[in-house]
């Protein structure tokens, strides 16, 4: 999908960080806009946004881990613009914790969002997009749906199977030679609020410091601007890619996974110990 202009696009998660950029970017490439989030004075600050910019704004308050609420949301768009050429799976939350301090509770909370948003989006607008005649879904997986990190283990377990849903479904599209393609997006560092967001255990067993100073130290690795992230992502759309990746470190993780696909982890142990010794 090259031509942008008078297309209508369905951002998740759009009341802040990358879903607001995207928001703001495809106003200015001419799209039409579908916007949910369920902070909904985020969300009312991204549609002022993309009004300024030109969009007509269709916007919602919507937790992409009610399915209903994901369906009727979808039928709302469809009957609000005619069609759907665009959706952007890119809500997302965190949790930080060893596997044995995650609760079932946060788990579920986080691959509620994380993965079932990601499924009921892709499943409510595809019928629509090949309605359409042409169209494009970007699931937001990250680059922790490449490697796996201590006490990541229920946002990895999320980000890694957006990654493999999202690339099962692009052979499909492909073999029944639909009209519509889709992208997986693996995003390194981005300075959003994610991490501030995220409901945190202690990890000092494996970091050496506490939740607030883990987060701390965290959020200095991240490089990428919102602004940078939606802009590769768009051009990613536009050429078609399979696998969309945000940022140097996107590109070091994934060039250090492949090279050393489980050897890595040695690597990744090293780290920590040596962040837990300094902390």
């Amino acid at each position: 999908m090259k031509n942008l202009s008078d297309r209508v696009a369905v951002v998740t998660g759009a009341g802040s960080g990358i879903g607001r950029a995207l928001a703001v970017q495809l106003a200015e490439a001419g799209c039409k806009l579908a916007l949910s989030d369920i902070n909904e004075q985020g969300l009312a600050e991204t549609v002022s946004l993309a009004e300024q910019a030109g969009a007509e704004v269709f916007s919602e308050k919507l937790d992409v881990a009610d399915r209903d609420a994901v369906y009727a949301h979808a039928d709302k768009v469809k009957a609000h613009f005619g069609k759907v050429n665009l959706v952007f799976n890119n809500a997302g939350v965190a949790v930080g914790a060893t596997v044995e301090d995650t609760s079932y509770e946060d788990f579920e909370w986080l691959m509620g969002i994380n993965f079932w948003g990601v499924v009921y989006g892709t499943k409510a607008f595809l019928p629509m997009l090949k309605e359409a005649g042409e169209g494009h879904i970007v699931n937001v997986s990250s680059v922790f749906g490449l490697i796996g990190v201590p006490t990541q283990s229920a946002y990895n377990a999320a980000k890694f199977a957006v990654r493999g849903f999202t690339e099962s479904l692009r052979q499909e599209l492909e073999i029944a030679r639909s009209p519509v393609s889709c992208s997986c997006v693996h995003p390194g560092g981005i300075k959003t609020n994610i991490a501030r967001a995220a409901r945190m255990s202690d990890v000092s067993s494996i970091t050496g410091s506490s939740a607030e100073k883990a987060t701390e130290d965290f959020e200095k690795m991240f490089r990428t601007t919102p602004e940078e992230a939606a802009s590769t992502i768009i051009k990613g759309v536009r050429d078609n890619k399979r696998r969309i990746l945000i940022g140097s470190d996107a590109l070091a993780i994934d060039t250090m996974q492949r090279l050393l696909p489980t050897s890595y982890q040695r690597l990744m142990v090293a780290g920590q110990k040596l962040m837990r010794r300094k902390g």
